[in-house]
C-alpha cells in the first residue's frame, strides 16, 4: 500500500460575509497517495481555490481534519503552518513569483535560507541540482526578465523542488501560458512525477486534466467526481503533435 500524504476528513469551510454564511466548502473527504498526480477541477466558486489555501496550510478549515505526511494540521501555531509550508510542501503559482532582481539560482535557493541545518555551499548545490532537472543548467545567473515565461515557471518548479517536499502543490501553474510552453510545463510535471513526486494541481482546464492520473470535481463545494484517469495522455506527445512554430 503507498502511504497517504493528505487525509482529508469531512472538511469544511465556512466565510461569515455580513449575516449570511458562505458555504465554501461541504464537508467533503478524500486522500492522495505517494506518488499521485492529482487534478482538482471546478469552474469558479466550486470551491477549489479555498481548498487549495488549506491544502497549503495558508488557512485553517471550519470543521474536519486535514492531515498531511501524518502532521494533523488542527490546532498547529502560525509558525509550526510556516514549517510545514516551508519542509513539506513546495508552491508553484500562476505568476510565478519569482523576484525580479534576483538570479534564477538565488530564486530556487529561498526556501533553503529558512531553513538553518542546510549549509550556504550546500543551499548552491540544491538550487543547481533542481535547476538542472527543470532543464535551466545553463541559466542560472540569468534573472527573470532574461528568460521567457515558459523558463521563469521551470525556474519556480525548481523552487518548489528545492526543499524535497512530500508534495508539490501548484495553482494554475499553466495558466499564464500558451499551448506550447504549458505541453512542455506538464511534460515536465510528467517526468517529476515518474520520479515518485507527490502532485497536486488545481486547474480549470480540461486538456491540463487528462495528463494526470486521478481528478477531483468540485461544484458548489462539494466534490462532485472523483475517478482515475485510465487513458492518462503524453504531454510530450501532445507537444510533438503542435505545428512547428518558425524561428
Amino acid at each position: 500500500m503507498s502511504k497517504k500524504i493528505i487525509k482529508i476528513e469531512a472538511l469544511k469551510r465556512e466565510f461569515t460575509m455580513g449575516t449570511e454564511t458562505v458555504h465554501a466548502l461541504r464537508g467533503i473527504s478524500f486522500d492522495i497517495k505517494e506518488g499521485e498526480f492529482v487534478t482538482i477541477m471546478g469552474s469558479s466558486g466550486s470551491g477549489k481555490s479555498t481548498l487549495l489555501n488549506i491544502l497549503g496550510c495558508l488557512d485553517q478549515p471550519t470543521a474536519g481534519n486535514y492531515e498531511i505526511d501524518g502532521v494533523k494540521v488542527k490546532n498547529l501555531s502560525r509558525n509550526e503552518l510556516a514549517t510545514i509550508r516551508n519542509e513539506k510542501i513546495g508552491f508553484i503559482f500562476q505568476s510565478y513569483n519569482l523576484l525580479v532582481r534576483t538570479s534564477a539560482i538565488e530564486n530556487v535557493e529561498l526556501p533553503l535560507l529558512y531553513n538553518s541545518s542546510v549549509s550556504t555551499e550546500e543551499r548552491r548545490e540544491r538550487a543547481i541540482k533542481a535547476l538542472e532537472m527543470v532543464g535551466l543548467g545553463e541559466r542560472l545567473h540569468h534573472t527573470p526578465s532574461q528568460l521567457s515565461g515558459g523558463q521563469q515557471q521551470r525556474v519556480a518548479i525548481a523552487r518548489s523542488l528545492v526543499n524535497n517536499p512530500v508534495m508539490i502543490l501548484a495553482d494554475e501553474a499553466t495558466g499564464n501560458l500558451d499551448t506550447r510552453t504549458s505541453y512542455e510545463i506538464m511534460s515536465l510535471f510528467q517526468e517529476l512525477n515518474k520520479k515518485g513526486i507527490t502532485i497536486t494541481f488545481v486547474t480549470h482546464e480540461p486538456d491540463i486534466a487528462t495528463f494526470s492520473n486521478r481528478t477531483i470535481v468540485l461544484k458548489d463545494g462539494g466534490i462532485m467526481q472523483d475517478y482515475n484517469n485510465h487513458d492518462i495522455q503524453s504531454a510530450a506527445e501532445e507537444l510533438a503533435k503542435l505545428p512547428k512554430q518558425d524561428d
